[in-house]
C-alpha cells in the first residue's frame, strides 16, 4: 500500500542487511512499496567481474568488496542531497562495511534480517536463475559479523511470510521513532544484539538471562515475565523457579489494564463490550490479556533484552497494539520499559502495570521496613474495586516514612506520589537492620503503585514471603471509570518505565 507513514521523520535511506537468501530483496520491495519510496538493490552495484566470480563458486575477496561498497555509498548521498528517502539492500556482512556504509551518513538506518542457517540454505536451494550459488552460503555465514548495539539495528526475524517480515520492519520503525520522542529515559537505545544465554524451553517457555557484573536476571517467554533479578548472590525479587509455573501474577506485565475490571463491563466510544472473567470467585476481569501470551524475542544482548507480542482484536477487547517490553541492567540495577502502539484505525483505551513481589530478605514481610512516598490511598470495595481515596496522614497506612509492615494486610493502591529531582517516586523495602535493601522506582508513565503483602496468594506457603510493588498507569477499574485512563490515537504509543536499584549501607 503505497504512502504508508511511519511516525516522527522518517530516515532518509532504509538499509536492509542479512546474508544471501534472507530475503533483502523481496522485503526491501515490500517495504518501499508501502512508504512509497525508490528503492535499489545491492546486486545492482556489482560489477561483471564481481558477479562472473561469484557464479564460479568463489567468495569475494574485501578488495572486491570495496568499488562495490563504495558505489551503494555514492548512491546513497545523492539520495540524501537530493532530499529523498530511499530503501536500499546490501549484505554487509562484516562491522567494517556496514561502517562504511553508515559512517558519516546519521540519517541512513539499519535493518538486520535474522534467520538460522538452515531456513536460509533451504530457500537458497529453491531459488533458480540467481547468479549466488547455496554452495557459497557457508562462506557467508563464517563472515557474519552481527550487528551489535552501537549500530542501532532494527533486527526482524525471517521465519514468517515476507509480507509479515515487512510488516514487522514497519512496526519497529514506528516504536523506535515513538521511543525517540518519549522523554529521555534509560532505554533509549533502538536494539540489542541478538546473542547470550538462552535457557530451554519449560513451563513458561523459553528463558532469556541478562548478566552485568554482580547482576543476574532472568525473564521468561510467557507474559514477558520477569522471573529473577539476583545481585551479588542476594535475591532482590520472591519469584519462581525456572521449571515452576508463574502464579500469584509473580513478574508479569499486565496490558493493556492492571488490576481489575469490575464484571468485565465497560464501554467505550458508545459500545457496550464484555471481557472474559480472569477472577470469577470475585467476578471480575484482571491483570489484561497478554499474560499468558508467548512473546517474541526481538533483540538479546549479555546484558539486555527486548521482547514483543501482538495485542489482537478480541471479544471485549477488539482493538489492535503491538507490545514491546525491554529490560536491561546498568550501572544502577534494572530498567524496564513497556512500549504499547495503537496500530489499528480506531482509538483504543489503554492502562499497562507490572507485578513484581521484592524481597528484604526475611522470612515473612512483616519485620521489613517499608518506605512509600504517597499522600493518598484509594479505598475499595469488597471486590477489590475503588470507591474513593483517602490521604495517608494519620492512617496505618502511611508509610512516607520507613517503618516495619507489622500485621497489616495491604492490597493497597497509593496515588499523589511524591517525585524526585529526576521525575521518580523510589518505593523502598529494607531489611529489618536497615543496611540494605531495594528500591523500586516509577519512572514515565506510572501514576498509581500497588503494594500487596500476599495475604490472599492461593498458596499458603507463599504468602507474605514477599511484597508485590505493582507500577501501574492507572488505578482499577479504569476500563469502566474512566479514571486516568489512557486513550491511544491510532499510531500514539504509550510508554511506561521503572526500575530496581539494590542498595546497601556503608
Amino acid at each position: 500500500m503505497a504512502g504508508e507513514t511511519v511516525a516522527g521523520p522518517p530516515p532518509d535511506v532504509l538499509l536492509i542487511v542479512g546474508v544471501a537468501g534472507s530475503g533483502k530483496t523481496t522485503v526491501a520491495r515490500l517495504v518501499a512499496q508501502r512508504l512509497g519510496r525508490p528503492y535499489r538493490d545491492a546486486d545492482e552495484f556489482h560489477s561483471e567481474a564481481n558477479r562472473a566470480k561469484m557464479a564460479a563458486g568463489h567468495a569475494l575477496t574485501d578488495s572486491d568488496r570495496e568499488p562495490w561498497l563504495d558505489a551503494i555509498g555514492a548512491w546513497t548521498d545523492r539520495e540524501i542531497a537530493a532530499g529523498r528517502s530511499a530503501v536500499v539492500t546490501c549484505s554487509a556482512l562484516k562491522r567494517v562495511y556496514r561502517d562504511r556504509l553508515l559512517t558519516g551518513r546519521p540519517g541512513v538506518r539499519l535493518v538486520y534480517l535474522h534467520g538460522s542457517h538452515d531456513l536460509i540454505r533451504s530457500r537458497l536451494a529453491a531459488r533458480h536463475g540467481h547468479f549466488f550459488p547455496a554452495g557459497l552460503l557457508d562462506s557467508q555465514f563464517a563472515e557474519l559479523q552481527e550487528p551489535v548495539p552501537d549500530e542501532h539495528p532494527l533486527v526482524v526475524e525471517i521465519d514468517q511470510s515476507p509480507e509479515a517480515v515487512a510488516t514487522s520492519v514497519l512496526s519497529l520503525m514506528r516504536r523506535e521513532d515513538a521511543a525517540d520522542d518519549a522523554p529521555p529515559g534509560p532505554l533509549v537505545e533502538r536494539s540489542a544484539r541478538r546473542e547470550g544465554p538462552l535457557v530451554s524451553a519449560g513451563p513458561t517457555g523459553d528463558q532469556w538471562q541478562l548478566r552485568r557484573g554482580g547482576q543476574r536476571a532472568s525473564i521468561v517467554q510467557l507474559g514477558g515475565a520477569l522471573r529473577e533479578y539476583v545481585v551479588n548472590d542476594r535475591p532482590l525479587l520472591d519469584g519462581f523457579t525456572s521449571d515452576s509455573a508463574i502464579t500469584g501474577g509473580r513478574g508479569q506485565l499486565l496490558v493493556p489494564w492492571p488490576n481489575r475490571v469490575a464484571d468485565g463491563r465497560y464501554r467505550f466510544d458508545g459500545h457496550d463490550l464484555q471481557l472474559p472473567l480472569t477472577e470469577p470467585e470475585e467476578h471480575n476481569a484482571i491483570h489484561g490479556l497478554l499474560r499468558w501470551t508467548l512473546w517474541k524475542l526481538l533483540a538479546h544482548s549479555e546484558d539486555s533484552l527486548r521482547i514483543g507480542t501482538t495485542l489482537c482484536p478480541q471479544p471485549g477487547y477488539p482493538f489492535l497494539l503491538e507490545v514491546r517490553a525491554e529490560y536491561r541492567l546498568g550501572p544502577e540495577g534494572l530498567e524496564a520499559c513497556v512500549f504499547a502502539t495503537n496500530s489499528g484505525t480506531v482509538r483504543a483505551p489503554y492502562g499497562v502495570g507490572q507485578h513484581p513481589y521484592l524481597t528484604a530478605g526475611t522470612d515473612l514481610v512483616d519485620a521489613a521496613l517499608l518506605t512509600v512516598p504517597a499522600g493518598y490511598r484509594l479505598l475499595t470495595d469488597d471486590q477489590g474495586l475503588p470507591v474513593g481515596q483517602e490521604p495517608v496522614e494519620g492512617t496505618v497506612y502511611d508509610f512516607r516514612a520507613a517503618r516495619p509492615i507489622g500485621d497489616l494486610r495491604l492490597d493497597t493502591a497509593f496515588t499523589g506520589l511524591d517525585r524526585d529531582a529526576r521525575g521518580r517516586t523510589v518505593v523502598r523495602l529494607a531489611h529489618p537492620s536497615g543496611l540494605r535493601g531495594v528500591d523500586l522506582w516509577l519512572g514515565d508513565g506510572t501514576r498509581y503503585v500497588q503494594v500487596y503483602t500476599g495475604d490472599t496468594l492461593a498458596e499458603p506457603e507463599r504468602r507474605r514471603r514477599g511484597v508485590a510493588v505493582e507500577p501501574m498507569s492507572c488505578p482499577a477499574d479504569a476500563l469502566r471509570s474512566g479514571t486516568d485512563l489512557t486513550v491511544l490515537e491510532p499510531g500514539d504509543t504509550h510508554v511506561l518505565r521503572w526500575g530496581l536499584t539494590p542498595w546497601d549501607s556503608p
